[in-house]
């Protein structure tokens, strides 16, 4: 992917304010759609269908729609505290401050459920700029089984396009990280893509893979997106 760059890439890192982060996978180790499955014994399933939906072998928006048919008649008190079992991974909440504070703008763009990211933000007493994020309607006081919001067809790179040019930030100036196939056409037009523990068929298009928040702080500051712990 070096024939990407005709400028020095850390040059161009050096200058970006643009960080859009998956979610389910990457920000979090938490499966919102397992979580809420499990208030209706129907984890197993929501498992499979997101595994076969990140190995690329069905759609995404196919997944989604079958994952929150499973749902259908789920109260919403069961619903909220499935939403407030969602965590943050280890660094991720610290990681999100020092971007925010050294003036970068943090974006979520996530196939999840808008509840959920809040609900771990909240949690963890921080805030990111834009979230970009699916609902699940309610009637009665239960899920209807629909699912709706801008990523079930709308796809990551369109929502990272959008963003840019809202902000003004080239896509040479964006950073995307994600882990699943569905984060793909965000990692494949990003200035830079970060795969965390990504999956076997995402793995070719990401300029850096790690494994944990700490690396990644580290890999961003190698690039001078953010200061060095050391120095700050």
């Amino acid at each position: 992917m070096a024939d990407r760059w005709v400028e020095s890439l850390s040059d161009r890192l050096s200058r970006m304010r643009l960080v859009a982060f998956d979610f389910d996978g990457t920000l979090s180790d938490s499966e919102m759609t397992v979580l809420l499955g499990e208030k209706k014994d129907v984890a197993d399933r929501m498992a499979d269908i997101t595994e076969r939906a990140m190995n690329d072998e069905i759609s995404y928006a196919e997944s989604l729609r079958e994952r929150a048919s499973l749902l259908d008649g789920l109260e919403a008190e069961e619903a909220e505290d499935a939403f407030g079992r969602v965590r943050l991974r280890p660094g991720a909440a610290d990681l999100i401050a020092r971007l925010r504070d050294a003036g970068h703008h943090v974006a979520i763009l996530t196939g999840g459920f808008e509840r959920g990211v809040e609900a771990a933000l909240e949690r963890e007493g921080v805030e990111v700029d834009t979230i970009v994020a699916n609902r699940l309607p309610m009637k009665g006081g239960r899920l209807t089984g629909d699912v709706e919001g801008p990523l079930i067809t709308g796809t990551k790179d369109d929502a990272l396009e959008s963003l840019a040019a809202d902000l003004d930030v080239p896509l040479s100036r964006t950073i995307a990280v994600g882990d699943g196939a569905n984060d793909l056409p965000m990692l494949e037009v990003a200035g830079l893509s970060v795969g965390y523990i990504p999956k076997d068929a995402v793995r070719p298009s990401c300029d850096v893979v790690v494994a944990s928040m700490y690396r990644l702080g580290k890999v961003l500051e190698g690039y001078n997106v953010l200061r060095r712990s050391d120095e700050a």
